[in-house]
């Protein structure tokens, strides 16, 4: 694909890869997602910022053959979508050098067996002169590996960001535009960077002192209003969760839909917001955006072989990794004979510190007793709920 200007001596040279739906074998990508590399001309020296998945190696190919010298490579992080074809890139440009943090240099030699001595460390605010133009690197660590940085570009007052503030969205629009971008970048949010909320926020910190008015990072559309994807990264980092129950479920033989479905009707009842995702069909993605905002987590699950449903298992390890920041945790469901469901689930969460409320677990199918239970559940949520935003 053609360069396409952002700012005066600052092009998008990416590669759109609007088929691919998943990532890392794991992360669903409805939209397909970016590969976004950039290109710097000073008046001295020449840079390009990341490189691509080396999945598109023919179309960044051709975006090379517009540009006759690189002086220098950034490399923000080691992960093969942003620094797959770096090998690529030194060879076609016997001169350049690979410019990143101290800890990616043995990462990039390791992941990609490049040599040693085209390697170039860069110290933490440490400033490059372009010519008319000035480079600094800042350390941006485990957002979302220990080794990222940003660069920032000080008289276009650009950062380039790599994952911050990413979003996977293949799109014709070169800037942001709309809720589709919102959405994209809080899924983006939910399934990568949630786990790093900490990181983030003291990383949110160190970017205060630079004016930046774009942002343009790995993957997506560039920002030109920074300020509507820096508030939107602080609000998902904050400690308040909002009045939203979340519950994953699956069922067997409809006894814990039932249970779920009624449960759902109470909470709703009492005022809580509530999100249902059944696990045999769920968008994973979505669900993760949820745990975003939950202040109560309840799964919902059938026992099979004594213990909970592997996908409810799945859940719980995908809720556990992702380390949301719901308040409460709780779990219903149906059981034949027994088991140790409650137990398993619960040695599942250890990474969520909430308050556990009561579980419910039925025989069969729910008698009264049961859904008496739920509605106290349900009670429970509420009651607590109130203490949100006081």
């Amino acid at each position: 694909m053609k360069s396409r200007a952002i700012l005066d001596g600052v092009w998008w040279l990416g590669t759109l890869d609007w088929e691919r739906r998943l990532f890392d074998s794991l992360i669903p990508l409805p939209d397909g997602t970016s590969y976004n590399t950039y290109l710097i001309k000073g008046s001295e020296k020449t840079v390009l910022v990341d490189t691509a998945d080396e999945r598109r190696k023919r179309e960044f190919c051709l975006a090379l053959e517009e540009i006759p010298k690189v002086d220098y490579v950034v490399s923000h992080h080691v992960e093969q979508d942003h620094s797959g074809l770096l090998g690529l890139v030194l060879e076609r440009y016997p001169q350049a050098r690979v410019l990143c943090s101290d800890k990616a240099k043995p990462m990039l030699i390791d992941h990609l067996h490049l040599q040693p001595e085209r390697i170039q460390p860069v110290a933490d605010g440490k400033k490059l002169s372009l010519g008319d133009m000035t480079l600094q690197f800042i350390y941006t660590p485990w957002v979302h590996w220990p080794e990222t940085m940003c660069t920032y570009l000080a008289e276009r007052k650009v950062l380039f960001s790599c994952d911050f503030f990413g979003s996977h969205l293949a799109t014709s629009d070169l800037f942001a535009t709309g809720p589709r971008v919102y959405e994209a970048a809080k899924r983006y949010f939910a399934e990568i960077m949630m786990p790093f909320r900490a990181a983030i926020e003291k990383n949110l910190e160190k970017l205060k002192p630079y004016p930046i008015s774009t942002i343009a990072p790995s993957h997506g559309p560039v920002h030109r209003e920074a300020s509507f994807i820096m508030n939107a990264y602080r609000e998902w980092v904050s400690g308040q969760p909002k009045n939203l129950a979340v519950i994953p479920y699956v069922s067997m033989h409809d006894s814990t839909a039932r249970m779920v479905d009624f449960l759902a009707q109470k909470l709703i009842e009492n005022g809580v917001q509530v999100e249902l995702f059944e696990l045999t069909s769920a968008d994973l993605g979505k669900l993760a955006m949820s745990l975003v905002d939950a202040a109560t987590l309840i799964l919902g699950t059938s026992t099979v072989l004594a213990g909970p449903h592997p996908l409810a298992v799945y859940a719980a390890f995908l809720a556990n990794a992702l380390r949301p920041k719901p308040r409460w945790l709780s779990l219903v469901g149906s059981y034949g004979w027994g088991g140790r469901t409650v137990e398993i689930i619960t040695g599942l969460l250890g990474n969520i510190k909430a308050e556990i409320l009561e579980p419910v677990l039925c025989k069969g199918l729910p008698r009264q007793e049961d859904l008496q239970k739920l509605e106290g559940l349900a009670r429970a949520v509420a009651e607590r709920h109130q203490q949100l935003n006081k």
